[in-house]
């Protein structure tokens, strides 16, 4: 990690912009490099690595495969996932639970949309979810689990911590990451309800879905995000019921 000079930037990817991996069970929408998707332009933001939105169709998913020294959380959207892991974690992520995978030194998990085979009647439903990766502040720790729910109150109408290292947020975000210099907030709005981005070197804002206007930037539909650098302040307003993801960055990943 490291911090540069900055020069104040506000840039928005579009939704359509996004690589795209398609594999039948599968839609996979990725805003970063990912798996055999690479562009040496386009590898992160401040420590911002991976924002996977995913669509996985009932009955199927993600095998065992190993992950290490990595901060994965996971925000489910819509339908549920199921997460079983090497160090004996297993349960189902639903909307409104904050989930967060330490891989550290080494950990085997699968993710998959098959919630009847712990409890509950078999279903058709896919599962939306969006997964996003940060980089820990040290390599080899070791591995670790963590999530709670994070009441539907809460994310109505502000930005809530869902994930954060920093120590302003002891005692009040959902889940511990392994980041000192990073945290993401949620938020569910109604038409006309606004939030005010917090300033950062490096902030990064998702619309995983419905539709909002950003202060200086005009209009963000479903599937947009914005990279913010040496910036922010700017008020979100939803023009349709809308959620949103804002990371909060003091620091880079090494380039």
């Amino acid at each position: 990690m490291s911090t540069v000079d900055l020069t104040p930037t506000v840039d928005v990817r579009r939704a359509a912009d996004r690589f795209s991996s398609q594999f039948g069970w599968l839609d996979s929408k990725h805003s970063f490099s990912f798996g055999h998707h690479f562009d040496q332009a386009n590898t992160h933001h401040g420590l911002l690595l991976v924002n996977n939105d995913d669509v996985v169709d009932a009955g199927t998913g993600f095998d065992t495969h190993p992950h290490r020294d990595m901060e994965i959380v996971t925000w489910v959207l819509e339908g549920s996932l199921v997460h079983q892991d090497s160090t004996g974690h297993n349960g189902i992520i639903y909307p409104g639970l904050a989930q967060r995978m330490s891989a550290g030194r080494g950990i085997m998990h699968s993710e998959k949309n098959d919630s009847w085979r712990l409890s509950g009647d078999a279903h058709r439903d896919p599962v939306h979810f969006v997964q996003m990766w940060v980089v820990p502040d040290e390599g080899g720790i070791t591995p670790g689990y963590e999530q709670l729910e994070i009441d539907h109150e809460l994310l109505s109408g502000g930005l809530v911590p869902v994930a954060s290292g920093m120590d302003k947020h002891d005692g009040e975000s959902a889940i511990r990451i392994k980041n000192k210099y990073a945290a993401l907030y949620a938020a569910r709005l109604q038409p006309g309800q606004s939030v005010e981005l917090p300033e950062a070197p490096f902030l990064h804002l998702f619309v995983p879905r419905g539709s909002v206007t950003l202060e200086g930037a005009g209009p963000l539909a479903t599937g947009d995000a914005v990279r913010f650098t040496a910036t922010g302040g700017q008020q979100v307003t939803a023009t349709e019921p809308a959620e949103i993801l804002v990371w909060e960055m003091h620091a880079t990943a090494a380039a």
